[in-house]
């Protein structure tokens, strides 16, 4: 993770233990406030009949009083009374036990700084309309407010198995690039997903990814990769079936297969897959992956 440029082995200056930090609402520019409004009008006019319910609903939940980045002393009163979550700022990506004690604890880590205009498209270090625009909607639906907290949870119990690589991919597979079949059709609730305003398209569009319904063994069994649009989307048939199957499984017999199991390569179909559709990998081939 060298190439990220806010990382750090311990709470730089003026970060909290917990590595949190102020806000500074006041401190951001007028460009970086335009950049958040470019950002959020070009995802939010194209989500309609894309995004999952409860992702719109989030949107209209936090709905805030001015444009711009969002002032989270605004943003967790909204937040706070929908599900009992909070934002809290980070300097950027956070250690793995940090991250998940502040899952466990209804606190979502965000970075404190917002992309550049050459980074419009894509950039590989989550910034504030990642965390925030793309993250916090679906933190105001109680089913997912507290997948995320098992998630918190189970991630603190990990480190004891030394399994976090697996438990990364559910991480991957739901949080950041789920997809979520509802009665009126296929939608997206993963924040990489609805961030992105290309893979937004491409994850519901294309003829290159597979679409595969949600396994927990398979979905952690399956490599993905940071760089590019994924080849392998996973679809849960709601938001409390997959709180369900996460609360109700024992993750430490799960780990013990996992050790002995070989990993699932990105874009493999494999038995007992349920397809719902069978990409061409297109896309795969044309980046030479």
């Amino acid at each position: 993770m060298t190439e990220y440029q806010n990382v750090y082995d311990s709470p730089p200056d003026g970060a909290k233990p917990d590595w949190t930090i102020p806000q500074n609402w006041d401190v951001f520019s007028p460009d970086e406030h335009a950049m958040w409004d470019q950002l959020f009008k070009r995802q939010s006019d194209m989500l309609s009949g894309r995004a999952a319910d409860a992702f719109l609903r989030g949107l209209d939940i936090l709905k805030l009083s001015r444009p711009g980045i969002p002032d989270y002393r605004e943003l967790n009163e909204r937040l706070m009374a929908a599900t009992g979550w909070q934002v809290v700022a980070v300097p950027g990506l956070v250690p793995d036990e940090v991250f998940f004690e502040h899952l466990a604890n209804r606190r979502f880590p965000a970075g404190n700084f917002i992309r550049s205009l050459d980074q419009l498209d894509y950039l590989q270090e989550p910034d504030v309309f990642h965390d925030v625009f793309g993250h916090v909607p679906m933190l105001t639906d109680p089913a997912f407010a507290d997948y995320m907290v098992a998630y918190g949870q189970g991630g603190l119990r990990s480190l004891g198995y030394g399994a976090l690589d697996h438990l990364a991919r559910l991480y991957w597979y739901t949080v950041e690039f789920g997809l979520l079949q509802q009665p009126d059709g296929l939608r997206i609730y993963g924040a990489g997903i609805v961030s992105s305003y290309a893979e937004s398209i491409f994850a519901l569009d294309d003829p290159s990814p597979n679409r595969v319904h949600f396994d927990l063994m398979r979905v952690m069994r399956t490599e993905y990769r940071i760089d590019d649009f994924q080849q392998n989307y996973f679809v849960i048939p709601s938001l409390h079936h997959l709180l369900q199957v996460t609360v109700s499984t024992d993750f430490a017999p799960l780990y013990e297969q996992l050790e002995h199991l070989p990993d699932i390569k990105i874009g493999d179909i494999v038995d007992g897959d349920l397809v719902l559709t069978r990409g061409t990998q297109a896309y795969e081939k044309r980046a030479g992956h």
